[in-house]
This record gives structure tokens, sequence and C-alpha cells, in this order.
């Protein structure tokens, strides 16, 4: 199938917003609510603006708590507009079909990549890193590439804007696993990635560029 793959602007905030309400997790997923805006926030800003709300309802799920949803939407709304969530969406003629959040590794928050990640293999201080934190990918949708081409299009744009590589950081599973947002090794292997290290059961992969 050809997808066309769209690096997000605020321009796509309404096709981001479609995906994730109406797509995104059809398939009851454990990860919703989600609008992947937890990596760009600092561990201080969890505390007070998410983590508060799960205190004030205890036995509740999060994602039963009507106002912990809304004021994730809020977080990526202004996350979006001010350019700190970055990444990529898929489409299928217009309508979005699945989502990759790649970013200057050095814009993630500890949230995102936690400080022994950050520095577990480090090149020369002028590299300049992209890294690819998560997927998600319409249950309709998945296995018919979408994930190959996001990531694929992550690599031939950060190319183009003068990264020296990518890096991606999968957990190392012995079964495949369904709600893998992180991607699981082999997509990344396909793509060209190599592992260079390991980190608590978490692989960091490179593809030089």
């Amino acid at each position: 199938m050809d997808f066309e793959i769209k690096p997000l602007t605020p321009d796509l905030a309404e096709e981001f917003f479609d995906f994730f309400e109406n797509r995104a997790f059809t398939d009851n997923s454990p990860m919703q609510p989600c609008f992947c805006c937890r990596p760009q926030m600092t561990k201080e800003q969890e505390e007070v603006e998410l983590i508060e709300l799960i205190k004030a309802s205890p036995g509740v799920m999060p994602r039963d708590i009507p106002s912990f949803k809304s004021t994730l939407r809020y977080i990526a709304e202004q996350q979006i507009l001010s350019g700190v969530l970055q990444g990529y969406l898929a489409f299928e003629g217009e309508v979005s079909i699945g989502w990759c959040n790649s970013n200057k590794k050095d814009n993630y928050s500890t949230l995102g990549i936690d400080e022994e990640i950050r520095h577990a293999y480090k090149g020369s201080p002028n590299e300049r890193i992209k890294s690819v934190l998560c997927f998600e990918i319409a249950p309709n949708y998945r296995n018919k590439g979408v994930a190959s081409a996001l990531l694929t299009h992550v690599c031939e744009d950060a190319k183009a804007t003068g990264f020296n590589l990518v890096e991606g950081y999968p957990q190392l599973r012995t079964q495949r696993e369904t709600f893998d947002f992180v991607g699981p090794a082999r997509l990344y292997e396909k793509v060209g990635f190599v592992k260079v290290a390991e980190q608590d059961n978490i692989a960091i992969m490179r593809k030089i560029l």
C-alpha cells in the first residue's frame, strides 16, 4: 500500500487529534488515553499536571478520569503550537492512520529518554542525533508496512536536515508484544539500524546517515 508521510505542524493538529481520538486505540489498547505529549514533559510537569489528577481519583484508571484525557489533549495542543511535540503522521488519502514521535535527542525530557540511556553510548559531542520514541498505527492498518514507511521517512528527513544519525530504543523481547509502542528491534533492523549498546533490557539502535 502507498502511504503519504507528513511532518507534524500546527496546520495538521486537527488530523493528529482525529487519529488519536478516532482510530489509534480502537482495539482497546492499554496505552490510552494518549496524545504522545508525556515524552516532552519534565517529571515536575507530569507530577503537577497529571499525577495529581490520578491521586485525586484513587482506584480509578486514568482512562476513566475525564479531566485526565482533556488535560493530556490540552498539553499536546500547546506542545504542537510551540513545536515541542514533533513527529510524523501517515496518511491514506486524507485520513491519518499512523504516527511516529521523532525529535532531536536533546529535545526530549528524562520522561522521554532517561539519563542512563541518554549517555549509554556517546559518540562525538558534535553529533546531531534524531531519536525515535514511539509508534501508533490504527489497528486496521497494522502489518501493512506503515511503521516501516514512517521510520524510513524519519531517516530520509533527518539526513536532508543535517542529522548524523537516528536512534531508536526498542525493548529486547523474546515474544511478540501487540502493544509495543516503541516498536520491535526487527522493525529498526529492517530499515538498516544496528544495535550499538544495551541498557536495562533496552537496545540502543542506530542508523548512520
